[in-house]
């Protein structure tokens, strides 16, 4: 058949493209940690993503079954190494669990203050290399500038920036040297309107929302079949939070607290404004709204940090001890999750009544957040990838461990 305006020989070719197989990573900081990602494609269509993982694997597992609690901490710091201080108290308060062991009025809001903190710093570096993946430089820098901050006043109370050992089984390492309460007022007194500066960079930026509005769309269903925790399943609207529905050894830390678990229950994309029109209607559950309720939930763990120092201001006593280095455990088995920034972070510890685990396993909530990529990416085109794979906000040495 003739078309209008078309060669007739070119019209009658019957055009097949063939489909190729493209390795993304793996390499760090691209892929987020080091991942590799088999995308089979026709033409720019991505028809699978499959992810490769397993090359930051380091047994730790398995070495848990080798050392005792106390000596194990230093592990977790190494599995989401973005919120060593999350996943600190993770592992803590499930040997504390183990042990029914309470720990003083002081060091619980002494662990808010801290974990509120690393919340903050692990969101600013998704916020920021999220930002780098879709080609805009300046977000990073303004919140790699406010994390260093945070750095800082984890440095003060232990000496170190990334990996700490800090939130220990009883209590913590050190109370918060003196003065410090005031440098963490003053930096969110600073963080504040870096927020409303961030807003103005990426989240109402046209050309982010075009890159993200609609993309790697998650209904919360799917979301929920494939066990994604955090951001990623609150970004699809559904509000679960463990710090509110969470097993109760880990709820009472935040007894008297006031806060707000961040859903998207309606999805909202900025005001439009003349010359720089946005998408019309948003569609909950995709790359954007992931990305803004990590932004939420900066501000939210602010409000937490400033009710914890006023608490902790007014607590009575010490901030309680670290068990002794070879305490025997009692026999039994415990599980505990609790909330950290990407999601639900969960420990188990089988006992048999020595002084070391006679079994130890993580539950990665990235590993789960992960497993949902391919799932999103479907159907979209290549250059979306990376769109859709920052939105998650993984980490490898969590996943791999």
């Amino acid at each position: 058949m003739a078309v209008e305006g078309v060669d007739p020989e070119v019209a009658e070719c019957d055009v097949r493209t063939d489909e190729i197989l493209i390795n993304m990573g793996p390499q760090h900081p691209s892929t987020h940690g080091v991942l590799r990602v088999v995308l089979r494609t026709d033409g720019e269509v991505v028809l699978e993503a499959t992810p490769h993982i397993g090359y930051l694997h380091r047994c730790a597992e398995k070495i848990g079954e080798n050392v005792s609690p106390r000596q194990w901490i230093p592990y977790t710091d190494r599995m989401d190494y973005l919120a060593g201080m999350n996943m600190n108290l993770g592992w803590s308060l499930c040997v504390e669990k183990l042990l029914k062991l309470e720990v003083p009025e002081k060091a619980r809001h002494l662990r808010v203050i801290i974990v509120e903190l690393n919340r903050i710093a692990s969101h600013l570096v998704a916020a920021g290399t999220y930002g780098l993946d879709l080609g805009s430089f300046t977000p990073f820098m303004y919140a790699f500038r406010e994390r260093e901050k945070i750095y800082d006043l984890f440095e003060l109370v232990c000496g170190a920036r990334l990996t700490y050992s800090y939130i220990t089984i009883g209590g913590a390492m050190a109370d918060f040297p003196s003065g410090w309460l005031e440098k963490c007022e003053k930096f969110l007194n600073e963080f504040e309107p870096v927020v409303d500066e961030l807003h103005a960079l990426l989240t109402d930026n046209t050309i982010f929302i075009r890159r993200t509005a609609g993309i790697g769309v998650l209904p919360a269903e799917v979301a929920i079949d494939y066990g994604c925790t955090g951001p990623v399943l609150r970004g699809s609207g559904v509000a679960w939070d463990l710090r509110r529905d969470g097993d109760p050894w880990y709820t009472r830390m935040y007894e008297g607290y006031e806060f707000h678990v961040i859903a998207q229950t309606n999805g909202r994309y900025p005001v439009e404004r003349p010359g720089h029109p946005v998408p019309k209607a948003a569609v909950l559950g995709d790359c954007w709204h992931r990305y803004y309720v990590r932004m939420l939930e900066c501000v939210e763990s602010m409000r937490l940090i400033r009710q914890g120092m006023e608490k902790y201001s007014r607590a009575k006593g010490g901030i309680g001890e670290p068990i002794k280095l070879m305490q025997k455990l009692p026999k039994g088995e415990v599980y505990l999750e609790t909330e950290a920034p990407k999601g639900q972070m969960g420990f188990m510890i089988v006992s048999d009544g020595a002084a070391i685990p006679w079994r130890a396993r993580a539950r990665s909530s990235s590993f789960c957040n992960l497993s949902v990529l391919s799932e999103l990416c479907r159907g979209c085109l290549i250059a979306d990838v990376p769109a859709i794979l920052g939105s998650l906000d993984i980490v490898l040495g969590e996943i791999d461990r």
